[in-house]
């Protein structure tokens, strides 16, 4: 029911738009009754996004089973999670990303959920380096990376039309994103008084000119708020 609910919201908000479908139309073209629907989703904008739960709650399985060994080898291979997802139903993907860049609130909605996957894999590494001090930040900044790094691959095979293989450029983005950090014994790199970082959501918003993307702001404590600002300002003209 799920399914059937997720294809005929989705196949309306192709016909006719998001903001002109309600969910009555759903339930309708469904052969349903609204308490089924929200039996199963609590509104149209979580039926773009059938798949996500049981995602995250695959990838909080998958790092809670990891062994001892490279914490930032284990939070790679929870994102590729997320990219098996996208690639097992490439026309659906495409679609949705495409719907996504069209409808505000469907991009602040899917930030949400971005968060909660960057989450995931931070609470991970905090478990690994401490949750306290450089341990935490460190944890964040790698959670940060992964997440940027995961969907730079993405955004580009989504952009393609959902053509060729999505698993080579991702590998590629997270494999430098392992030579920076993986190493347990490497010291963080230098930091100036203040960076920008710039990140893409894992669930994928924004297009290819910047819009909807994240800007991660990491600055040493007592950095100048003009300082921060400036830099801010710098990342998002450059973006």
């Amino acid at each position: 029911m799920r399914e059937v609910l997720a294809q005929a919201a989705f196949q309306l908000f192709l016909e006719r738009g998001f903001e002109r479908t309600t969910v009555d139309d759903i339930v309708a073209r469904a052969g349903v009754g609204r308490r089924s629907f929200f039996r199963y989703f609590p509104s149209k904008e979580d039926a773009v996004f059938p798949d996500h739960e049981r995602c995250l709650a695959e990838m909080t399985e998958f790092l809670a089973a990891a062994d001892g060994g490279d914490p930032v080898g284990a939070v790679s291979d929870a994102a590729r999670i997320v990219l098996r997802m996208y690639a097992a139903n490439p026309e659906f993907s495409v679609q949705r990303y495409r719907l996504t860049r069209e409808v505000p609130g469907l991009r602040t909605y899917e930030l949400s959920v971005v968060r909660r996957y960057e989450q995931t894999l931070a609470g991970h590494l905090r478990s690994r380096f401490g949750a306290e001090g450089d341990g935490a930040l460190r944890a964040e900044v790698i959670a940060a990376s992964v997440v940027a790094a995961h969907n730079n691959g993405l955004r580009l095979w989504l952009r393609s039309g959902g053509e060729g293989d999505p698993e080579a450029a991702v590998d590629h983005a997270l494999a430098m994103v392992r030579e920076v950090w993986g190493r347990p014994d490497a010291p963080a790199p230098a930091a100036p008084e203040a960076s920008v970082v710039p990140a893409a959501p894992l669930a994928v918003s924004g297009g290819g000119d910047g819009d909807g993307e994240v800007v991660v702001m990491v600055a040493r404590k007592g950095t100048p708020m003009w300082r921060v600002v400036q830099q801010i300002e710098s990342a998002v003209g450059e973006n």
